[in-house]
């Protein structure tokens, strides 16, 4: 469904458009309304904008669909931003494994309050209050129990394998979907160029692998590839992801080419070619009374009938 949120109170109709499940708005039962924030980007380090549900319980990853020139009419009133946000649910352990993995460096158990802290971001705390945040802590950490209380470490042999099963699932939801991968498939379009059966289970592993590490880091992202057992490629080809975030981002799109070098004066053109000797013979024959070659193709005049 669509809704709206506004963005600045005090310009009239300056809203998003927001494409979000029942559960996210529906806000009846809870004690605090879903709330956009900033936060850590696992895979970048950069601030980008997340939304928490009521009461913390989801967080959900925002995206931004946009067009140029494009608005939206929303009953009687005309929206300028014509981008189309889509609020997806997100597992917030990716978000979370980024603080372990820096207190993991001490190579001490600590309380996992202590660890998910940022003063850039504050917010990140929150986190942990999200469903299952805690109970999945052990897919990523080692858990030592002391008491009543919980200390966490970081281990990279259980992230792998997290990671891992995330790939498997994802190449599982390919298949029934019947996404098209590999190289029989033309990224830009989508359009199949080969039959099915030349869709590897290598060309699965891939694309999945570039779909699981736009949440995780560079240096995951090749450990995950050794993991899966898969060699590194030294170019870029149609396996991976295609180009869908170009459009479907944080960040307003660039364009691909520098198209403005045509109006520049410094353009330099390229030089005429040089004429061959049969050019440049006939460039001297005398051509006076000569019809010219389209002539004998141009449609005939019809009689008029007297």
């Amino acid at each position: 469904m669509a809704t709206k949120k506004k963005r600045t109170p005090n310009v009239e109709n300056d809203s998003w458009v927001v494409v979000a499940a029942d559960s996210l708005v529906d806000t009846q039962e809870r004690d605090s309304d879903p709330a956009f924030v900033k936060l850590r980007n696992p895979s970048t380090d950069a601030a980008a904008l997340y939304m928490l549900g009521s009461d913390d319980v989801q967080l959900y990853e925002v995206k931004a669909f946009e067009e140029d020139c494009h608005s939206w009419f929303v009953g009687q009133t005309v929206q300028r931003d014509g981008r189309l946000i889509f609020v997806t649910p997100m597992d917030p352990v990716y978000l979370i494994l980024p603080y372990l993995i820096k207190s993991g460096q001490e190579g001490k158990f600590q309380p996992v309050d202590q660890v998910v802290t940022d003063e850039e971001f504050p917010a990140c705390s929150r986190l942990l209050s999200c469903t299952r945040s805690r109970a999945s802590l052990h897919h990523i950490a080692e858990e030592k129990e002391v008491g009543s209380r919980k200390f966490h470490r970081y281990s990279q042999e259980r992230t792998m394998n997290w990671l891992k099963k995330k790939v498997e699932r994802m190449v599982i939801a390919l298949k029934k979907k019947n996404i098209s991968v590999g190289e029989g498939v033309k990224s830009s379009t989508y359009i199949r160029l080969k039959s099915e059966s030349d869709n590897h289970e290598e060309d699965f592993l891939r694309y999945a692998h570039g779909l699981i590490s736009e949440y995780i880091s560079g240096d995951l992202s090749k450990a995950l590839l050794k993991h899966l057992e898969l060699p590194e490629l030294t170019s870029p080809k149609e396996t991976e992801p295609p180009s869908k975030k170009r459009k479907l981002s944080e960040k307003p799109v660039e364009a691909g080419e520098d198209y403005t070098k045509f109006n520049s004066a410094d353009f330099e053109r390229k030089p005429p070619k040089k004429m061959t000797a049969a050019q440049k013979t006939l460039a001297k024959v005398d051509k006076t009374g000569m019809k010219p070659m389209s002539s004998f193709f141009s449609p005939k005049v019809k009689a008029e009938k007297k």
